[in-house]
């Protein structure tokens, strides 16, 4: 069982398919037919591109809600240009990943054009997109 700091990922035969257990929930991630897995749930790019966007969202509606200010809803479209499918053949040899990311901001409800404004610089100060920009280690764990 994970904790709220722990995610746990077991992969066993089927494929590509893999379960991530968080929070108490279950998430699915898979790999396109054409990478050789059934289609069937999200890649992990795609669930890195939906962690980016998740938080962005919530930051935004944090500060909205904080400030009282009337954003309806918030709409994110997160995408690469770049194609994933050699990076697992090529990983061993090249270093490998996303380099950019493109982000749309779809914000609605009656806001004025300096909050509009405001929310998209909130939407860089997402805790999740600060740490991939920084950069990240993972290091193996420690025995208990």
């Amino acid at each position: 069982m994970a904790t709220n700091n722990e995610v746990v990922i077991r992969a066993g035969r089927d494929k590509y398919r893999t379960e991530i257990t968080a929070g108490g929930q279950t998430l699915i991630a898979d790999e396109p037919v054409s990478a050789g897995g059934a289609g069937d749930a999200p890649t992990p790019y795609d669930l890195l591109l939906g962690s980016i966007g998740a938080c962005t969202a919530m930051t935004l509606r944090m500060y909205a809600d904080r400030k009282g200010w009337p954003l309806e809803s918030v709409t994110i479209r997160l995408r690469t240009a770049q194609n994933h499918a050699a990076d697992c053949v090529d990983c061993v040899d090249k270093a490998v990943g996303m380099h950019q990311i493109e982000r749309e901001l779809v914000l609605e409800g009656p806001l004025d054009d300096e909050q509009r404004q405001r929310l998209t610089l909130i939407a860089d100060r997402c805790p999740v997109k600060q740490t991939l920009e920084r950069g990240i280690s993972v290091i193996p764990a420690q025995p208990a």
